[in-house]
C-alpha cells in the first residue's frame, strides 16, 4: 500500500466483520470521489450490505439492504477509468453494467490484482472500472468478508448466507 497522500479524504467503513479504512483519489477520479462522499455525507451507505462476495476476486457493496431490495441512487456518472490507476488488490473501484457511464453509489474492493478489470481503451470493452482509492487499514477484515459463506437469493448469486452490514462509512478528520 501506498502512504496517505496529505490532504486526500480518508473514509472509514465500519462493518459487522470490522472496520476499514481508505483513502480516496481526488487527483485521480475527481467525479467519482465527489459523488462517493456526497453517498457518504448523507448516509446513505448505512445500514446496506456487501451483497456480491466472490473469493480471489471482490467484495462489492452500497447498493442493497439485508432484504436484498436495492436502494434508490442519484443519476449515473461519468467512468473516470485511467490506465495508470490499476485495479491492484486493495484498491477500491466503482461497481458498473455493462455501459461505460452507469455507476451509482455501489463500490468494490478487488481482493486481487485485478488485470482484467483495467481501462485499457476508449470502446466499451476496454473502458474499464474507475479505481478512487484504496485500503490503508483493516485488508485483514476486506478479507474475512471475503471468506463468509455465500448462496443465491432469488436472482442474486454470490451473496452472503449472514448478511455483512456496513454499518456507516464516514470521513476521517
Amino acid at each position: 500500500m501506498a502512504n496517505q497522500e496529505q490532504g486526500n479524504p480518508v473514509v472509514l467503513i465500519e462493518t459487522s466483520q470490522g472496520n476499514v479504512t481508505a483513502e480516496l483519489w481526488p487527483d485521480k477520479a475527481p467525479k467519482t470521489v465527489e459523488n462517493f462522499l456526497g453517498y457518504v455525507d448523507e448516509g446513505f451507505f448505512d445500514g446496506l450490505v456487501f451483497h456480491r462476495v466472490i473469493p480471489n476476486f471482490m467484495i462489492q457493496g452500497g447498493g442493497f439492504t439485508p432484504d436484498m431490495r436495492q436502494k434508490p441512487t442519484k443519476a449515473p456518472i461519468i467512468n473516470e477509468a485511467r490506465a495508470d490507476t490499476p485495479n491492484s488488490r486493495g484498491t477500491l473501484a466503482m461497481a458498473r453494467t455493462g455501459e461505460v457511464d452507469s455507476a451509482t453509489a455501489q463500490f468494490f474492493i478487488n481482493l486481487i490484482d485485478n488485470t482484467y478489470l483495467n481501462h485499457t481503451a476508449r470502446t466499451p470493452k476496454g473502458f474499464g472500472y474507475a479505481v478512487f482509492g484504496q485500503v490503508l487499514e483493516g485488508m485483514d477484515v476486506v478479507d474475512k468478508i471475503a471468506a463468509v459463506p455465500t448462496g443465491t437469493i432469488g436472482p442474486f448469486e454470490n451473496v452472503p448466507r449472514t448478511p455483512v452490514v456496513i454499518r456507516s462509512i464516514r470521513r476521517v478528520p
